[in-house]
């Protein structure tokens, strides 16, 4: 069907696209990565494990800037990028924070700074790709008989308003963009490379250009977990009959950065560390197979939840604009599903790093979507969010009052449980903002309810404002628990003063059993580095209590120097022995 015979489905007028108020875009901002970000400890896995990477490059250890690891333990999966700028921001940051914190928790702190870069260049990313598609004549709305449809550049600003709140809104990508791992560098250069194909419909260069570097910074972040979904999506773009076919030949540039990059990290990792680079092959092999039933049903159960709420709207996006699928504004953002959806179909155990590849283009589709629905939809979608998270906030203050009075206690019981060992108090400074936050919540529905606004961008503004309350809440009320439950600060302590009082000058620790988020929270807080000597006198196990009480644990029956786990874990413990060589 040619495109002067096609309608569009978006029906919009002026005022429907009144401008979004910046500084309340600014606050959903900030208050949405810094809230959580600071003031609290790293948590396992993949936490903890990118914030060891850091210690061990600063550490002079050798190729540990080039080759990630985990003290002596090769970290022989994904890629340098988050350990080079975490390191980086460390050695460049923690003095200044050391004029307030430890050197521990300055370092912590200046861990995640980066997590304010990789944020920006998220939300710009996708601000500017989106605005750049829904200028153009092709998502243009119906004109209307008597005029009054928004400006071209007006309606690329209210879509772009709604993909930055929609991706703010989603609900699976909001702690990883708080972690010190690969996965915020990944999603970043996810949006960005959506951006750089977006540009080059006008400016082929500078786009190819931004995207070799996209592809290029995506594989060092992640390997080919993080390129492949942008591969095989940068193609669908170019195929012949849409509007990039003309400009495929910049991909030849493309590649040619993107493999530079590539190349630049891979030759001297290849040169110098021939072990860690046959591990890192070894795992991106077995990372792509056939998935398992088990992992199906994974993906079935958890990608709708980490979706929300962009992915309902993504497919009404599709069925809509079902005739348009060769025009920019739709066929970019679908090729950027369909790269990661095959990625992440091929992958042997996908989970959430695999389903954030989603989230951007996702996005992008749910904000052409909103143009296409009914006015009755529309605030049906809006009382949908005040309800579903003025639900999920008054929850969180209402387990937190039972946690801090024991009512009501039945609540009270089953958070007990959870969080069995701590001891309850009230933070005045983070509960203050908590109460901000609830009221603040409180005046954007007041305002919904009483204004009325004609803006489009109302639901999505109710979506992000209200995940980002309950963000808030849980950043705040629950973190002193979150922390208790999550992190090895404490145990890790214990375990260094039996070190201390038990470890002779020269001996070594081997391990049993011991995880790598384990390993790596007890070189994080407490500097403790274990051997693969198989002749180390003290042995740290990992085991369950049940395995203990009941003799089936290795050396069961050995007098063990320590014992020590986290109050609330019921499944995991440790125990430092000393076996005759």
């Amino acid at each position: 069907m040619s495109q002067d015979l096609r309608s569009t489905p978006a029906r919009l007028t002026a005022t429907a696209a009144a401008k979004l108020p910046r500084p309340f875009l600014l606050c959903i901002g900030l208050v949405y990565i810094l809230a959580g970000l600071f003031y609290r400890d790293p948590w396992k896995t993949d936490d903890v494990t990118g914030l060891a990477t850091m210690f061990t490059a600063l550490s002079g250890q050798d190729l540990a800037w080039l080759l990630p690891q985990v003290g002596h333990l090769a970290q022989a999966q994904d890629g340098p990028l988050a350990t080079w700028v975490g390191a980086a921001f460390i050695w460049a940051l923690r003095p200044l924070f050391e004029i307030f914190f430890n050197p521990l928790d300055a370092a912590i702190i200046a861990s995640r700074v980066p997590n304010l870069l990789w944020f920006a260049l998220l939300t710009g990313s996708i601000w500017y790709g989106t605005y750049l598609l829904g200028r153009r004549p092709e998502s243009q709305p119906l004109a209307l008989p008597f005029g009054g449809e928004p400006s071209p550049r007006d309606y690329g600003r209210m879509l772009a308003d709604a993909a930055l709140l929609l991706i703010v809104a989603t609900v699976g990508i909001v702690w990883r963009m708080h972690e010190t791992s690969e996965v915020p560098a990944m999603i970043a250069c996810q949006a960005l490379a959506f951006y750089a194909v977006a540009r080059m419909l006008d400016h082929p260069v500078s786009g190819a250009i931004t995207l070799g570097l996209a592809v290029g910074l995506a594989f060092l972040a992640r390997g080919w977990l993080g390129a492949l979904p942008l591969i095989l999506a940068v193609p669908i773009a170019f195929l012949p009959g849409c509007a990039l076919a003309a400009e495929r030949k910049w991909l030849a540039v493309s590649a040619l950065i993107a493999a530079t990059l590539m190349l630049l990290w891979w030759i001297p990792a290849r040169t110098f560390g021939p072990y860690w680079t046959e591990s890192w092959l070894l795992w991106s092999r077995n990372a792509f197979d056939w998935p398992s039933a088990r992992a199906w049903g994974s993906v079935l159960r958890d990608l709708p939840w980490f979706l929300w709420p962009t992915w309902p709207l993504a497919l009404l996006a599709l069925w809509r604009w079902r005739d348009w699928f060769s025009a920019p504004h739709i066929g970019i953002p679908l090729g950027f599903v369909i790269g990661a959806l095959l990625t992440l179909l091929a992958s042997a155990d996908p989970f959430e790093p695999e389903y954030a590849t989603l989230a951007v283009p996702c996005a992008v589709l749910a904000a052409f979507a909103l143009p296409t629905l009914r006015r009755g939809v529309v605030n049906t979608l809006d009382w949908f969010a005040v309800m579903c998270f003025s639900l999920t906030s008054a929850t969180v203050w209402l387990g937190w009052v039972a946690l801090q009075a024991g009512w009501p206690a039945q609540i009270a019981a089953n958070i007990d449980r959870q969080t069995r060992g701590f001891e309850p108090h009230i933070a005045w400074p983070a509960t203050a903002f908590a109460i901000l936050g609830t009221l603040a919540w409180i005046a954007l529905v007041r305002w919904r309810l009483r204004s009325r606004p004609a803006g489009l961008w109302r639901g999505t503004a109710l979506s992000a404002g209200g995940l980002i309350t309950t963000w808030l809440l849980l950043a705040t009320l629950w973190m002193p628990a979150l922390d208790y439950v999550r992190s090895y600060r404490e145990v890790s302590a214990s375990l260094a003063a039996a070190l201390a009082h038990n470890r002779q000058p020269g001996e070594c620790i081997r391990t049993q059993g011991l995880g790598s988020g384990q390993r790596a929270s007890f070189l994080v807080f407490n500097d403790i580095e274990f051997s693969f000597d198989g002749h180390c006198p003290l042995l740290l196990q990992q085991l369950s209590p049940r395995s203990l009480e009941s003799g089936e644990a290795w050396l069961a029956d050995h007098p063990a120097l320590w014992e020590g786990r986290r109050g609330p874990d019921r499944h995991e413990m440790f125990r430092l022995l000393r076996l005759q060589p």
